[in-house]
């Protein structure tokens, strides 16, 4: 039974818990085979309700999107143990279905029930990306699938170990629809590891402190975040807001395709309505409903970020997503490309919260990952993929110029560094350089985008994938400042230079020896009016190059010439 407990006991028990997820993240981290875990940090671990599968504690160096997506993924697993009514201490569930699970078929969970003296007091899970599950692309990243079996290998729930034992066969079903096996099976072992470390510490932690007050812990975990999130809905006026933006097209058809919000506040709830949203469409940009509730807390995390990592966060608020809109698709479609769709959730919710108190919110980040694969069969035939995520320019704020080549809102993993790339993979960076020009102007600029050129050394040649966004429609600038560079993607050929004609979005692209891809990544938005940037700041990006003079002029006027430099 649980019982009340004092403010430093729960402290105490709140950093003890928070540092149990931090050592799972990085006992992964160490462990994992691919650079994007391994450097990336693409993966996230945690410890949810026993009952509800609600998040308690999320590690810090994890994924914020996988905060939500995870709690109804250890909800998945709580309803088949109960239907299977064969829950043992020691099972471990795997699975990768994005529809129960959230997010893309790439990242695989692992949940596995915490038991204590024989009774189960939560659950501990975690979910990593691994670098290729089968499919149609090598890295799993396909532009042009239209529904999921195109995208990768599907695993439902299924018990990877039973009562402790694990079953190979599970395992060699996985390795088998994997173009990386070795990968594959160096990133589940990190997993397995997290979790191991983390039954040791909890049973360090009840063995100290008993269930009871940790039970209470959690619970007042629970209710002091949704305190917290009521008195800062309290704090904002009242009203309703609205913002819609755009995805270039599905990957299917060149098509637009509108995601909209209205932003509702009254009193000490919020309601997040995305009513307008465009319907389910052929192509990969669909995301499961486990998706876009979790991408609505990620945003509301970035707004209040003084709110914990817990479930009680979302209590007062009612995310409205449309039955058949792209936001709430079910299984088979395609889902591959849901990174793209929830940074676009996350920038109209931005941009409805700026109308409210834009002093909380940043401007448009660059808004995609630019997931780009380069896959080819080494002169031994060994294969090789390189799969990885590129940064861009994030927004300006209030207090400041947005961040220069950042990674995007939805998480805080690293790009990984060029020499790790060029190291692992025939390949090699002509270009890893800042984008002038790409900031949107502001009285608080936005972030520059990158410029990324990446030649293939294998002699066998190579084939790329590319699956992007913001192309055709800009990231947004808030309070009157200018919108972000779009983005840019070119390939070379014998006939030289050319661009994908569904423009962020392409796969296939057969490459020689010696010739490259090139990324031109968008800048931020900015953040304020133009005419309000101090000259001497303007200056100062003329003279580091962040910023042409002849642009300096056109969007600021000439009195940055006259600063003493």
């Amino acid at each position: 039974m649980s019982r009340d407990i004092d403010p430093i006991t729960l402290a105490v028990l709140a950093g003890r818990m928070e540092q149990i997820a931090d050592e799972m993240d990085a006992t992964l981290f160490r462990a994992a085979f691919n650079p994007i875990i391994a450097e990336a940090h693409d993966a996230s671990h945690g410890l949810y309700h026993a009952a509800s599968g609600d998040t308690l504690v999320q590690g810090k160096s994890g994924l914020p999107i996988f905060v939500g997506v995870m709690s109804f993924a250890v909800k998945a697993v709580i309803d088949k143990a109960a239907a299977d009514g064969d829950l043992a201490d020691g099972d471990i569930y795997i699975f990768n279905d994005a529809h129960i699970g959230g997010t893309h078929l790439s990242d695989m969970r692992l949940v596995r029930p915490y038991f204590y003296k024989g009774e189960l007091f939560c659950y501990l899970a975690s979910v990593g990306h691994w670098h290729d599950v089968g499919g149609a692309v090598p890295g799993n990243y396909n532009p042009a699938a239209t529904d999921a079996f195109q995208e990768a290998f599907v695993l439902p729930p299924v018990k990877l170990a039973r009562a402790g034992q694990i079953s190979q066969d599970i395992i060699d079903i996985l390795l088998r629809n994997t173009r990386l096996p070795q990968s594959a099976e160096g990133d589940l072992n990190g997993q397995l590891g997290a979790l191991d470390l983390g039954v040791k510490r909890m049973d360090e932690l009840l063995s100290e402190y008993g269930t009871d007050t940790v039970s209470a812990a959690l619970d007042a975990m629970g209710n002091r975040a949704e305190a917290l999130m009521r008195a800062e809905l309290t704090a904002l006026p009242d009203g309703r807001w609205s913002a819609e933006d755009f995805l270039d097209n599905d990957g299917i058809s060149d098509a637009a395709l509108p995601i909209c919000v209205s932003l509702e506040i009254k009193g000490d709830r919020m309601v997040l309505d995305f009513e307008g949203t465009a319907p389910r469409c052929a192509g990969p940009v669909n995301i499961a409903l486990p998706t876009a509730v979790a991408t609505a807390y990620v945003a509301i995390k970035h707004i209040f970020p003084s709110l914990p990592a817990n479930a009680g966060v979302m209590r007062p608020v009612d995310v409205k997503v449309p039955e058949g809109s792209l936001l709430s698709a079910e299984f088979p479609a395609p889902v591959g490309g849901y990174t793209e769709t929830i940074l676009r959730m996350i920038d109209v919710i931005f941009s409805a919260a700026s109308q409210a108190a834009p002093e909380r919110v940043v401007a448009n980040a660059y808004g995609t990952i630019n997931a780009l694969s380069i896959a080819g069969k080494r002169a031994n035939g060994a294969p090789w993929v390189m799969f990885s995520f590129y940064g861009g320019g994030h927004g300006g704020s209030v207090e400041s110029d947005g961040l220069n080549h950042g990674n995007a809102p939805i998480s805080t993993a690293t790009i990984p560094p060029m020499e790790i790339l060029e190291a692992a993979y025939p390949v090699m960076f002509r270009q890893w350089a800042l984008r002038p020009d790409s900031g949107g102007a502001g009285a608080h600029r936005g972030g520059m985008g990158a410029v990324y050129e990446i030649e293939v050394l294998e002699e066998n040649g190579a084939e790329a994938f590319l699956f992007g966004e913001r192309g055709r429609f800009a990231p947004q600038g808030v309070a009157g400042g200018g919108t972000g560079a779009m983005n840019v993607f070119s390939y070379e050929q014998d006939n030289g230079w050319l661009n994908p004609p569904l423009i962020s979005k392409m796969r296939g692209i057969k490459l020689r020896q010696g010739q490259a891809v090139r990324l031109e990544t968008p800048g931020g938005g900015g953040y304020g009016v133009a005419s309000d940037r101090d000259p001497a700041a303007i200056a100062r990006d003329v003279a580091r190059g962040l910023v042409s003079p002849d642009r300096a002029d056109t969007l600021y006027g000439p009195a940055w010439q006259e600063v003493d430099q």
